[in-house]
This record gives C-alpha cells, sequence and structure tokens, in this order.
C-alpha cells in the first residue's frame, strides 16, 4: 500500500470484509508510538545496557536488586504513557467484529489498557510478579531494601518480574492459545514487529499457511517477506484506524458482517 492511511488496498478491504477472525499480532514498534522505548530501534533501552545484564534469570540471581531496580524504572516509564490511536483502533475493531483476538510481544500492557479484552501476552506483563521460590503470585510486593529485590511472605523466595527473560521458554498456554488463534485467523495483522523475535515470529507464517490474508504494517522494511500477502508501510497509528473504521463502515452498513 502507498500515500495515506486512507488508501486501503483492495484486497485487504475485500479480506477484512470478509474476515470473521482477526488477528493483530504486535510488537515493539506498536509501543514505541507511545514512546515506550524498543529493544532493537536505534534509540532502544539496549544501546545503554546489555540484555544478558538485565534481561536474564542468571542476570537476576547474580544481582537481584539490580535488575529489579532496573524493571522498578521500565514499570514507572510505562505508566506513564498512555495507549495510542493504534492500541484504541485494534480496541474499537472489537466492538464491531467480536473474534478480534490481540496477540503482543509487548510487555506494557498498553492493550488491556486501551480496551481490548482477548489479549494474549507471550511475553508476560511488567505489572505482574512472581516468587522464583513458590512460584505464587504475587499482586502486592513487599518493600526491598536498597540493593534489593522484594521477598515473598510465604517462602522467602525472591520476587521477580512475570516476564519471559532471554533464554526462558514462552508461557506453555498463552504460547499454544496464540497459535490457535493464528490457524484459525481470516486475517492476521502484523504491526510493529521485526520478525526476528522466535518463536512469535513464525506466528504469521503459521497463519498464512492456514489460509489467512496477512497484512504487515510497519515504519521499515517487511519482516515477513514469505508469509505477508502485502506490506503497508506507516505508523500503526495512523493505520490501524483506518482499518478500524472501514470496518465499522461494513457493520452500519450491514455488510460483510
Amino acid at each position: 500500500m502507498t500515500g495515506g492511511p486512507w488508501s486501503i488496498s483492495a484486497p485487504l478491504r475485500a479480506a477484512i470484509a470478509g474476515a470473521r477472525r482477526i488477528v493483530v499480532f504486535t510488537g515493539a514498534g506498536m509501543s514505541a508510538e507511545s514512546g515506550v522505548p524498543t529493544f532493537r530501534g536505534s534509540d532502544g533501552i539496549w544501546k545503554k545496557f546489555k540484555p544478558e545484564e538485565l534481561a536474564s534469570f542468571s542476570a537476576f540471581m547474580k544481582n537481584p536488586g539490580l535488575v529489579w531496580e532496573w524493571y522498578e524504572h521500565r514499570r514507572v516509564l510505562m505508566a506513564s504513557v498512555t495507549p495510542n490511536p493504534g492500541h484504541r483502533a485494534v480496541a474499537d475493531m472489537e466492538k464491531h467484529l467480536p473474534g478480534v483476538t490481540v496477540v503482543t510481544q509487548n510487555i506494557d500492557d498498553l492493550h488491556r489498557r486501551a480496551g481490548s479484552s482477548a489479549v494474549i501476552e507471550l511475553h508476560g506483563n511488567i505489572n505482574r510478579n512472581y516468587c522464583t521460590g513458590c512460584g505464587k503470585y504475587a499482586p502486592e510486593v513487599p518493600p526491598a531494601g536498597p540493593g534489593k529485590a522484594p521477598a515473598c511472605p510465604a517462602c522467602g523466595g525472591l520476587i521477580r518480574p512475570d516476564v519471559v527473560w532471554f533464554g526462558e521458554d514462552l508461557p506453555e498456554d498463552e504460547w499454544n492459545s496464540a497459535v490457535a488463534a493464528s490457524r484459525a485467523a481470516d486475517l492476521f495483522l502484523a504491526v510493529g514487529t521485526s520478525g526476528v523475535v522466535f518463536p512469535a515470529a513464525s506466528l504469521p507464517e503459521i497463519a498464512h499457511k492456514a489460509g489467512a490474508y496477512v497484512a504487515e504494517i510497519n515504519t521499515g522494511p517487511g519482516g515477513f517477506p514469505g508469509s505477508a500477502d502485502e506490506l503497508i508501510e506507516g505508523k500503526a497509528g495512523e493505520v490501524l484506524p483506518a482499518v478500524a473504521a472501514y470496518l465499522a463502515s461494513l457493520h452500519h452498513n450491514g455488510t460483510g458482517i
């Protein structure tokens, strides 16, 4: 697609009109438009820190206070940003088509805050924590002393963020749900994702092989050349509202839904 975000291609219009199930698969580029730093962009947070120093279980066990402090900093940062028009557009799509599922690699909770109800979080959620000892979730985290991570009230184990660190597997239930949603999708929108983080990056191919129309929305070169039927070069906050508006127009006109 070329031109403005209103220039939805004929194949995409047809895919939207015929869709009963839509998957919106989002990566760091989606949240970057809200001001959340990306992991891999030129202005990303990993220019200042090495991932293995702050986002691995071994790093946490070696220096739990440092890692906890970093994630507390990130929580404050993410709480200060708000969902952008792309997030809100995805939530609006759900009003007109119940079969809209969000599969996200982001941990910032912005999709839920925008109003989406069917959200699969592949890499966890920075607002949740659990104990490394007994595995219990910690909805309320006890205070930690300077340079320390909080301790579990139940067993005394270290409490960590409920996010997937480097070297860890994706949560099995979420991954299986994401694969099932991708296989069932009629339309699959890959938004702001680099296509280099596996196994998440395999979802567009899974959807494509199952018969979905796959459209990639990105500000740069596409990350799924073998799976995407269409590359839409533009910002999520501009393109997704146009997709949502077209879906809404079909609903109001009584066609395609």
